[in-house]
């Protein structure tokens, strides 16, 4: 390739994108070839969103029995990527069948195609044997006869399994759709539809699939529940919410998604962070953080934030500004803070401002902590969750903290009474009780309070 290889993030929205179009791996691996400028039999693992190591396993699970069958590590298939090493004769005819696509598909032509004197095959300019080198010389009704039989394995092992591709796509864009959903539906409706999509992948991930399909489905498993356990957070029901977190850690590290397996552990650092131990929180999102690490991604960024929040909270100072600095240049090498993103695993800048803000609050810099409020507040749609109000509470906390406890409390109470009864979960009230918690000694049982407390006391819908 001429040109430096793109991050694979670039390649993940190119995914992303082309999945919603209809288009099938095989033309999003030509896309990723093109505009990342990346090999063509990395393109192929990529556009099917796999990592080299998940691509790696399920590779050596996939030739598992068969003869002369590789042993396939994460290293091996980069320097086959890269075209350092030259896979063997037989690991080409395995790649054509695992990723479905042909040997032209994958980088390597038939020299025979311009040269009838040659019997090579090439992958990027550089020359490997022949698969039928063992054998003698290659004739072209050799060559079709070996790509014939590919194709009649490849359809052997998808006979095998009970899922289609499309019908895996469709699946992806589903879920994908749900994402997006969640930013700003409330819980409570949400883990029907959450819940709907887990059961249709749980049955297929019970019956026997291709080891790709297979990785692919304990993706989804793990997006699915991570969301489930974040609403069931959001709605209070603590023990259930920390199972279910349980179960999306468990199925991203069966995917070997690296990032997956990082944010499922950052995210499920949100529930030790609002109800204890704070330590938990500071310890699931450090294992996020080195899991990401080397990778200036938006997981990588919202790991770091997340344990400074947690840092900032448990009264570490050093340690949560140093986090914050490292989670502020992470998140502006990752190009991750689009305004648009409407995705519950994006990490958009107006979300790297509700943890900064929840950093700066916790170290009692109200000043620095209201200036990053009113810019993230900005930056919300008008169709949104329960942030905005998570950073209204913020305001109030910070005028608790000043020794402003009337307006501390009445900004409290207004923030819970505008919020809609369906996203007045006990997420919100814990937070606005922080702030009578935070008022100066005495305060506490004054007039403000005790309204803050009536309003509390109400069931949503009734103020």
């Amino acid at each position: 390739m001429t040109h430096t290889a793109h991050n694979p993030s670039c390649a993940r929205r190119l995914r992303q994108e082309a999945v919603l179009r209809g288009e099938l791996p095989g033309q999003i691996a030509r896309t990723i070839h093109t505009h990342c400028a990346v090999s063509l039999l990395r393109a192929q693992r990529l556009a099917r969103g796999l990592t080299q190591g998940a691509a790696a396993k399920s590779l050596t699970d996939f030739a598992d029995g068969r003869q002369n069958a590789p042993r396939v590590d994460a290293d091996q298939l980069r320097h086959w990527e890269s075209g350092t090493h030259h896979p063997r004769p037989s690991t080409l005819a395995l790649l054509c069948t695992f990723y479905d696509c042909s040997l032209e598909d994958l980088g390597f032509v038939s020299a025979e195609a311009t040269s009838p004197a040659s019997s090579d095959l090439v992958l990027t300019g550089r020359v490997l044997p022949s698969p039928a080198s063992a054998c003698g010389p290659v004739t072209p009704d050799g060559l079709e006869e070996q790509v014939d039989a590919v194709r009649r394995s490849v359809d052997r092992t998808l006979a095998a399994g009970t899922v289609s591709a499309a019908q895996l796509d469709m699946l992806d864009e589903q879920v994908l759709w749900t994402r997006e959903q969640y930013v700003y539906a409330a819980p409570a409706p949400m883990l029907r539809v959450l819940l709907g999509h887990l059961e249709e992948v749980k049955e297929l991930a019970a019956q026997r699939q291709p080891a790709a399909v297979q990785v692919r489905l304990s993706e989804l498993t793990a997006v699915l529940a991570t969301l489930v356990a974040d609403a069931l957070m959001k709605l209070g029901q603590l023990s259930r919410s920390r199972s279910w977190y349980a179960t999306a850690r468990n199925a991203a590290d069966d995917s070997g998604n690296t990032e997956l397996r990082a944010r499922v552990r950052a995210q499920a650092a949100m529930l030790p962070f609002y109800y204890g131990p704070l330590e938990e929180a500071v310890a699931l999102t450090r294992q996020a953080r080195i899991i990401s690490r080397g990778r200036p991604n938006a997981t990588a960024a919202f790991s770091s934030a997340a344990e400074a929040r947690a840092l900032a909270k448990l009264g570490d100072t050093e340690g949560a500004e140093a986090a914050l600095r490292l989670a502020a240049a992470v998140f502006e090498q990752s190009g991750a803070g689009g305004p648009a993103d409407r995705d519950a695993f994006g990490f958009p800048e107006r979300r790297f401002r509700l943890y900064e803000s929840g950093t700066l609050t916790a170290l009692g810099k109200t000043s620095q902590a209201r200036r990053v409020q009113e810019a993230a507040l900005r930056l919300y749609p008008t169709k949104t969750g329960i942030d905005p109000a998570l950073l209204g509470l913020e305001s109030a906390l910070c005028l608790a903290l000043d020794g402003s406890p009337t307006e501390a409390c009445q900004l409290a109470a207004s923030t819970v009474v505008r919020i809609v009864p369906e996203h007045r979960t006990p997420i919100v009230e814990e937070r606005a009780r922080e702030v009578i918690g935070a008022l100066p000694p005495g305060a506490e049982s004054g007039r403000a309070a005790r309204e803050l407390r009536e309003i509390l006391a109400l069931p949503p819908g009734q103020m």
